[in-house]
């Protein structure tokens, strides 16, 4: 643990197929490894920024390294890395967004989830091969993978914010 931040200096992950790696350390090879891409398809700029808050916990409306809710994580990720602003709620980022497929998903896009019934109401950030890093009530910024039943249960949308 990292004293200052509070945050753990590993990459977390709940993804299945990643079960029994040891990533302790934040380093693009192990997010590579992790993604199963080639460490210069990533953005160095954007796994800096996860590195930054991962394990940081859940606070709903937070915005603080003392807890952050989904669409404040992905607020703040898009203005550092992408240097764009997004609406503040995640059902207003999904209205503003261009939609795709799954199969067309890149790195930086939003993947959106309607846990409480109809509306979306979580947001992530798309990384590479059906992982993305989020907010996880239960266990704060971590990458988690569309495909586990949990998480593919209910998605709802994925797309391009629209500049």
């Amino acid at each position: 643990m990292n004293s200052n931040s509070g945050h753990s200096s590993a990459v977390l992950t709940d993804a299945s197929e990643a079960r029994g790696k040891n990533y302790s350390t934040s380093s693009l090879d192990n997010y590579a490894d992790l993604l199963q891409v080639k460490k210069k398809e990533l953005n160095p700029t954007l796994y800096s920024f996860i590195d930054e808050w991962m394990g940081i916990p859940h606070r709903m409306g937070g915005a603080t390294k003392r807890g952050v809710d989904c669409s404040g994580f992905v607020n703040m990720l898009y203005l550092k890395v992408y240097k764009e602003n997004l609406p503040r709620s995640s059902r207003d980022m999904d209205g503003a967004i261009k939609s795709k497929r799954n199969s067309q998903l890149k790195e930086g896009d939003l993947v959106f989830f309607s846990f409480g019934g109809r509306n979306v109401d979580h947001v992530g950030v798309y990384l590479h091969n059906n992982k993305f890093v989020h907010v996880s009530t239960k266990k704060g910024v971590i990458i988690s993978d569309l495909k586990d039943s949990w998480y593919a249960k209910y998605f709802t949308n994925a797309g391009t914010p629209k500049s």
